[in-house]
């Protein structure tokens, strides 16, 4: 497979006037490969979101480079594309509005704009739901509104930072399934920020592991449960001993963290 998105060697330090310095990020490396899943975990601020807002040209790295199937990122990069925890929408635009805002902003006309954006809610489980506001949808649907309009401006990767972080347990296992049944269909290529390490195992083709910040690759797990997958999974012994491996490399750097923090 052809590497799509890369992290080379790259540092991330924060400047504060008045403040001492945090470096979020150390000599970090990492390679995405083309319609890989890939999900990062790790310790709260060991640079996770960093990284992630790095991919998206949001930030630049201190040290290092970002690279987009070989070339840098210097800004803002639009191949890439962002899903927040956060669901983002334009409250006073409908479904279709908030779906089809990007395509307009890529000058697509009004007949192509409505197709696509209906294919795109479609594919997300919200036909019927076009003309309702976001004030009208529960948190599951406005997420599965931010996850249409993303996928409806075609980026050539998809970037999800703890997404489904605020919905509550049974909404986001039905969000998990909908996530991998569209993986499934398009083979977008996609990275995953999540502390649950469940989460990660249901949805990634690898799971990286950073360390306490600042920030490096710890651990790189290939997850080689069978696709397609369903949330039963977890149930199988596969699955367990998987979560054990994975919980061995995070509980180190959890308790590094707590200890920092205390």
């Amino acid at each position: 497979m052809a590497t799509v998105l890369s992290a080379e060697s790259v540092s991330k330090i924060y400047k504060v006037e008045g403040a001492p310095e945090v470096q979020a990020v150390q000599n970090l490396s990492l390679n995405i490969e083309e319609g890989e899943f890939v999900c990062i975990i790790g310790a709260s601020g060991c640079g996770k979101s960093t990284l992630l807002n790095m991919f998206a040209g949001f930030s630049k790295p201190s040290s290092g480079r970002i690279l987009l199937k070989g070339q840098p990122i210097e800004g803002i990069e639009p191949r890439c594309g962002m899903v927040f925890q956060s669901y983002a929408l334009f409250p006073w635009k409908t479904v279709r509005g908030n779906v089809e805002f990007g395509l307009k902003m890529k000058g697509k006309d009004a007949a192509s704009r409505r197709q696509i954006a209906e294919r795109f809610i479609e594919i997300v489980g919200l036909k019927g739901f076009e003309d309702r506001y976001p004030t009208e949808l529960s948190g599951g649907m406005q997420q599965r509104v931010t996850l249409a309009r993303i996928l409806a401006a075609d980026p050539e990767v998809l970037l999800m930072d703890e997404p489904f972080a605020a919905l509550d347990a049974m909404t986001r296992q039905v969000m998990q399934e909908e996530l991998l049944r569209i993986h499934e269909a398009n083979k977008k290529t996609t990275v995953f920020i999540t502390h649950n390490i469940d989460e990660a195992l249901i949805l990634a083709d690898r799971i990286v592991v950073l360390s306490t910040r600042p920030g490096k690759v710890k651990a790189i797990m290939n997850n080689d449960l069978p696709r397609p997958r369903h949330i039963t999974i977890q149930l199988s012994n596969e699955f367990n001993e998987r979560k054990n491996e994975i919980w061995s490399h995070v509980e180190e750097e959890v308790r590094k963290h707590v200890n920092i923090q205390n």
